[in-house]
């Protein structure tokens, strides 16, 4: 079912917001685009340039809906995702910053502007609603900045995004496990909120626990 128009409207404020804030960080914060990000094999400037063709792709989406059409998020599907990714390696900080913001005005834009009516086809995910997108982007750009390995931490999420976050992995979870699998660990229960949902993203490391598997 899609979204109603108040959720749209809560999660397009919280997807500006937490555009706001990652761009306002790495203005602050000086960084080297080409160390290691915390996602294998990725570099900070590979991480921010898949955030800057994200939102290419949601634009994409967005616009192809507007005229009546369910568009893949990414020309050239999986290979095209990838090639995007591997041809930010190379750039400077500045670079993809400044590719990161100006993709990001871009999808504001669009978000702007839509009626919020159709689907798109996302690459990794099938079709979905257009009106879903705004949180799918909230949750790309809020994961991607902790994995840029720049100083973001699980601390620093928004918490009105933890909280959404939270009751839809743990409504996803037993949709993922078998019957007798279908609560979530005790070890993870037992977990502080902003540690299970970095668990649940595979973004904590738990001792006694085995990745969550959800991403």
């Amino acid at each position: 079912m899609p979204p109603s128009v108040a959720e749209i409207e809560r999660d397009v404020g919280l997807g500006r917001a937490v555009h706001s804030r990652l761009l306002e960080h790495l203005r602050d914060n000086p960084f080297d685009a080409h160390e290691p990000s915390r996602l294998p094999g990725w570099n900070r400037a590979q991480v921010l340039t898949h955030l800057a063709r994200n939102a290419d792709g949601h634009r994409r989406m967005i616009e192809g809906a507007a005229r009546g059409e369910v568009l893949e998020q990414y020309q050239g599907g999986v290979e095209g995702r990838n090639a995007g990714i591997d041809a930010g390696a190379d750039v400077t900080a500045g670079e993809a910053l400044e590719d990161f913001a100006t993709a990001t005005a871009a999808l504001e834009a669009a978000w702007a502007t839509t009626d919020w009516q159709g689907f798109g086809r996302r690459t990794l995910a099938g079709d979905s609603p257009i009106g879903r997108l705004p949180f799918l982007r909230t949750r790309e750009v809020s994961l991607h900045g902790i994995d840029l390995d720049v100083g973001i931490e699980l601390s620093d999420l928004d918490p009105r995004y933890v909280d959404l976050e939270m009751n839809r992995l743990q409504t996803l979870w037993p949709a993922r496990q078998t019957p007798e699998q279908s609560s979530l660990p005790p070890a993870a229960v037992a977990l502080a909120p902003i540690d299970r949902l970095g668990w649940l993203t595979g973004r904590l490391e738990v001792n006694g626990l085995a990745p969550a598997g959800l991403f």
